[in-house]
């Protein structure tokens, strides 16, 4: 899997653990919990995407967006897609949150909506609405709405051919939306 060796199921719960407990604590000390999460990247080869990945979510859920980019390109750049094509997708969402969070949201956009073409998979819907954020915050809200509105439609338990035409009919010349 990783560059230097496999990451074990122990590497993999221990890092699962880490972040339930964050998640369960939410008045936890953020720099502790980086520590923790540099703790287990460290046990990984020098350079390893799953370690940079981690790194940068632990400093961007602290409330450390400039801190967590660098680190979510590199680990794009440095393969995470082929170490974990669902972590490589994870990055690209949390990325472009990042990306917007710090001012640049054009690159956001760049970056998911090519997502939006990508095998379907349990993260599509945080595709659209990170993807939708970032276009808010260009001044595209028709564009995020519509995004938001066709995420939500399959989930519905009724409305949902209506709610998909609505999406359509918001980013669609008139008439579109049928």
């Amino acid at each position: 899997m990783c560059e230097g060796g496999p990451v074990d199921q122990d590497w993999e719960d221990r890092v699962t653990a880490a972040w339930a407990a964050f998640d369960a604590d939410p008045g936890q000390d953020g720099a502790r919990f980086r520590a923790g999460i540099e703790a287990l990247a460290a046990e990984l080869p020098a350079g390893s995407p799953l370690a940079l990945f981690e790194r940068g979510c632990a400093w961007d859920s602290t409330g450390h967006s400039d801190r967590a980019v660098p680190l979510y390109q590199e680990a794009l750049a440095r393969g995470l897609d082929e170490v974990s094509r669902y972590k490589g997708r994870r990055t690209r969402i949390q990325l472009a949150s990042s990306l917007r969070n710090t001012g640049r949201a054009e690159a956001g956009v760049a970056l998911l909506t090519p997502e939006l073409d990508a095998p379907s998979d349990e993260l599509d819907d945080a595709v659209r609405a990170c993807l939708a954020l970032c276009l808010s915050s260009l001044g595209r809200d028709r564009e995020g709405l519509s995004l938001v509105l066709g995420a939500l439609a399959p989930h519905l338990p009724r409305y949902r051919r209506s709610m998909a035409a609505y999406a359509r009919g918001l980013v669609e010349p008139e008439g579109g939306a049928g």
